[in-house]
């Protein structure tokens, strides 16, 4: 009698376990698994993760730690928070403490984080008050959570002839090259908008070469602009995710182009646009791709709340992240506000 229980117990115990380590034991829910390395294998999370206004959100991992930059929100020019498992997040501050010179404060937007040889470089993008068009700066720090210097007397990036450049994002190719990504600024002025990409210098200060035109919006979905650039590296081919449309309304989406280098050419996929507004979730974008300790990707983004969109609604551009799947090299990724299991932690 003794065999028969023991062996009607393992088999209980054997039909309580899933193939990711957690616990269902009696409809009880999902349990923290200690069979795993990965601490957070078990644990659920549900959209948003920083529920005020995080716009133009960038996400970086320094070890254990990741960090997040914003645009300017609540009087901070940069708002930095920093986070162990991508969920749950803690304010530090402003990264960006001191404009430069050649800008004004209350429109710093869409800032990126790079890691280089010594340090890190924040590049931002400012009113520039000498033509009043938006540009492009780049500072300094020897941490990633600032404070970020700059003595520039001029932006890095200004291209006045395409009404200044905008949302820039750095990036570090497999062989250690750096580059910056931006956008062209010309719905300002009712002209096609651009993205672009330059070399950058080893210390991630100064551009080096000549600067290529990537895409332009035309795509019936795209509206008058595409913008938000951010790459990302998978199996030899470069994945270019940008935003498209109207930024404080529902139709605003993020769309995606691939290459063979950093540089393009890159060209447009077919099965755009990729995220859209869905359920709850209303104009997702400022869009960004980070990895869990795991290696799965994870898309990260700001959006609205449906109902709430736009700030004259009293809506908040919050930070979301939804897992990014791979079919054959082709990504999806859906808005979600559901329950769902979290990022592996460092």
């Amino acid at each position: 009698m003794q065999r028969i229980r023991l062996k009607l117990a393992l088999l209980a115990l054997g039909s309580s376990l899933s193939l990711g380590g957690l616990v269902l034991a009696g409809g009880a829910g999902p349990v923290r698994s200690t069979a795993s390395p990965i601490a957070s294998a078990a644990a659920t999370f549900s959209n948003p993760v920083i529920e005020s206004d995080f716009a133009d959100p960038e996400l970086l991992r320094v070890g254990k730690t990741y960090y997040a930059y914003s645009t300017n929100a609540g009087g901070v020019d940069v708002p930095v928070s920093s986070s162990g498992d991508l969920v749950n997040w803690q304010a530090l501050g402003n990264a960006l403490p001191v404009l430069p010179k050649w800008a004004s404060g209350g429109n710093t937007w869409a800032p990126s984080v790079m890691a280089v040889a010594g340090g890190y470089r924040l590049y931002f993008t400012a009113r520039h008050v000498g033509s009043g068009r938006q540009c492009i700066g780049v500072a300094a720090s020897k941490a990633p959570t600032g404070p970020f210097v700059s003595a520039s007397a001029a932006p890095l990036v200004c291209q006045l002839s395409e009404g200044g450049s905008i949302d820039a994002q750095g990036f570090t190719d497999a062989g250690g090259q750096h580059y910056l990504y931006w956008k062209g600024d010309g719905n300002c002025c009712n002209l096609l908008t651009g993205l672009w990409v330059q070399r950058l210098s080893p210390d991630g200060l100064t551009l080096s070469g000549k600067p290529t035109d990537l895409l332009y919006n035309g795509a019936l979905w795209e509206g008058n602009l595409i913008e938000a650039p951010s790459v990302y590296r998978r199996a030899g081919k470069y994945y270019l995710f940008y935003s498209a449309a109207a930024w404080d309304s529902d139709t605003y989406a993020v769309g995606y182009a691939v290459g063979n280098s950093p540089s393009g050419p890159f060209k447009k996929s077919a099965n755009n646009p990729l995220l859209v507004s869905q359920g709850e979730v209303a104009g997702p974008g400022g869009q960004g791709v980070i990895e869990d300790a795991g290696g799965a990707s994870w898309m990260y983004y700001h959006a609205w709340k449906a109902g709430e969109v736009g700030y004259t609604t009293g809506g908040v551009r919050s930070l979301r992240l939804d897992p990014l799947k791979w079919t054959n090299g082709v990504p999806s990724v859906k808005a979600t506000t559901r329950p769902q299991l979290a990022p592996a932690r460092p």
